[in-house]
Formats: structure tokens, C-alpha cells, sequence
């Protein structure tokens, strides 16, 4: 099998590279390295099987060529994290919904599966909990720069949609609800990390808001099962489904859980949203999956427990900092952005 992933030099992306490579298949990965890091996919470059490409899927040729290679489309390239919505609503925008259009078009031509990421942002200031995927979703208004990601992804979504019912172009759509794990960056407002680094710095570890609003946090090592055997499932064209973890914590509680973990003596405070973000920011309260309809078409559900997910987490940065690296989603200065292809080409 030949994989093509948009934005695999990711976090969730290289996850999925490496997984892919490991059964067996080519994997392609398309990325501009805005928030992917080289450092992600250097242990892959070994595989004569790993091919990488370091533009934009703004490129429409050069991606129509990568589409055309491959027999799957894991379209994962996204702007995300709260903070980049907030600083660049613009790049946001166009980032998420030009880039998908691009990519659902050029897999029409020869009607190639495309596996479209959303996110659970989609439900909004929804109270209905846990959130099934048919249910009404509740975004606040435009002028809170907030929410134009969620708008965005549902964008997304109607699109892919519309390509399926419209052109018979197979899709399968998943709302990923906080996918945590190593190689995650805090740059954008990503929480863990955000507390891990900051507990084993013994720095304060700063809780956005009163800290009651709670999530559900899902390794990436589970979002990445949950994702291939969807991909692998005839039904689950066409569909749209949830992928996360039932386990609810507040984010005060992982603030206390991570300072345990860690045995650190950072203090925990706490930040108003308007200091950290905008005047006026909105967040949801609650955000749990109702994961019914993935166990439904795959007999699978994510399992990994909290507290393993917090000390894969721990030990991540550990490592980076036994080796004088920090927390980064720079290039390294090492690649130019550009055409490049590792192990083969791309056309």
C-alpha cells in the first residue's frame, strides 16, 4: 500500500508514518514544516519505503503528482493549536479550507480514498454531552476570532461530504478529540506539554481560566489505530466519527496530575483567558466523545490510561533535555523549504 500524508512531518503525522511504515507500506509525506518539525521524521528517513517532500499543499501540482502516486490520502495538514487561531485567523482559514479542497480534488481524478482529519472543535459551546457526531453543532459568534477554526474543519467536513455524495470521491472523516503524546509541541497553547515542560523546569505551571473546564485526553498511539482501521473499513465511507478517550479530567486536575508525575515543585496558577488569549475568548466546559459509532465500525476503542499517557508524555522531555534539545517546531536549520524527496521520487 502507498500512503500519502498531508502534514506527516506533524505530530499526529509522523505518528502515522511511522505505523504505516512499520506494517509494511510506502509512505509519502507532504509538509511546509509551519508547525511540523524535521525532527520528527529523522528516525524514519532510514526506510527506503519513506519519501518526503518538504512544500505546500498550496502547490496544486506538485500535490496532484503526490495524490497520484498513492493508493490513500491522510489529509492532516492543518493550522491548529488556540493560540495560532487567535494570532492568524487569515492563514487559518485559508490553510484549512483551500488545502482540503485542493486535496479532495485532486484525489477525484482517480477517485483515490482520502481520510480527512477534523476535530472535535466542531461541536462548539454544545452542553450535549457526550457528543455524537449527528448532533447539532453550536459555535459562538464571528466576531470571537475563537472560533473560525471550528468553522473552518466544519468547512472541512461539508466539503468532503459534498465530494462523496456528489462525485462518489470516498471519504472517511474523523473528529479527533486532544491527541496527546510525544513529539506534541506547546508552541500553539497545547496544553500537556505546555504543563510537562513547564513542571520539570520548575516553573509555574499556568492554568488558562478557572481550570473546571475538563477534556479527554487520547494517546497518539490510539488515535493512529483508530485511524488506520477506519481507513481500512468499507462502511465507514462516507461517514463521520469520533476518535478519543472517555476518561474526563479538568485541567486543573491534569495540572495536579502532571506536578505529581513529575514529583515537581512548581506551583500551579492561574491565568484569566483574556490575559492569555483575546478580550472576550469563549472556551467549551466540557468536551467528551461519544465513541459508540467507532467501536461500532471497527470493534476498536482507545484504551492507553491517562496516567501512562502523562509519563510517555514526561519522558519525552526528559530525553529532549538529557540531550540539550528544548521544545521546538523550528526546521533546525538544516533543510530549506522546498521540493525535496528522500528514498525515491515524487512524480
Amino acid at each position: 500500500m502507498r500512503n500519502l500524508i498531508t502534514g506527516g512531518a506533524g505530530f499526529i503525522g509522523s505518528h502515522l508514518a511511522e505505523a504505516l511504515i512499520g506494517r509494511g507500506d510506502d509512505v509519502f509525506i507532504l509538509d511546509d514544516l509551519s508547525t511540523g518539525s524535521v525532527e520528527n521524521i529523522r528516525h524514519l528517513k532510514k526506510y527506503d519505503r519513506f519519501h518526503h517532500v518538504f512544500d505546500s499543499i498550496m502547490n496544486k501540482h506538485l500535490l496532484a503528482e503526490m495524490v497520484d502516486e498513492c493508493d490513500v490520502v491522510y489529509h492532516l495538514a492543518a493550522a491548529v493549536g488556540v493560540r495560532l487561531i487567535v494570532e492568524s485567523p487569515v492563514r487559518t482559514i485559508e490553510t484549512n479550507v483551500h488545502g482540503t479542497q485542493f486535496v479532495l480534488d485532486a484525489a477525484s481524478k482517480k477517485k483515490k480514498l482520502v481520510f480527512a482529519a477534523s476535530t472535535s472543535e466542531v461541536y462548539g459551546k454544545s452542553d450535549k454531552v457526550p457528543f455524537h457526531e449527528d448532533a447539532d453543532l453550536v459555535l459562538g459568534p464571528t466576531s470571537k476570532g475563537r472560533w473560525s477554526y471550528a468553522a473552518s474543519k466544519a468547512l472541512d467536513e461539508f466539503l468532503a461530504l459534498s465530494y462523496w455524495k456528489e462525485k462518489k470521491q470516498p471519504v472517511v472523516i474523523a473528529r479527533l478529540f486532544n491527541t496527546v503524546g510525544p513529539r506534541q509541541t506547546g508552541r500553539y497553547g497545547m496544553v500537556l506539554p505546555n504543563f510537562v515542560r513547564q513542571a520539570l523546569d520548575g516553573e509555574p505551571i499556568t492554568v488558562f481560566g478557572t481550570g473546571q473546564q475538563s477534556r479527554c485526553f487520547c494517546d497518539v498511539r490510539d488515535s493512529v489505530q483508530a485511524i488506520m482501521r477506519l481507513v481500512a473499513t468499507e462502511k465507514a465511507i462516507g461517514e463521520v466519527v469520533n476518535i478519543g478517550n472517555t476518561h474526563e479530567i479538568t485541567i486543573e486536575g491534569l495540572a495536579h496530575l502532571v506536578k505529581q508525575r513529575t514529583n515537581s515543585s512548581s506551583p500551579i496558577t492561574y491565568v484569566p483567558y483574556d490575559q492569555a488569549y483575546e478580550p472576550g475568548f469563549e472556551d467549551m466546559p466540557r468536551r467528551v466523545p461519544a465513541l459508540g459509532k467507532l467501536e461500532r465500525l471497527t470493534g476498536f476503542l482507545p484504551a492507553i490510561p491517562l496516567n501512562d499517557i502523562v509519563d510517555g508524555v514526561i519522558h519525552y522531555f526528559q530525553d529532549k533535555k538529557s540531550a540539550g534539545k528544548r521544545d521546538s517546531v523550528t526546521t533546525d536549520g538544516a533543510v530549506p523549504v522546498g521540493r525535496m524527496v528522500a528514498g525515491s521520487t515524487a512524480s
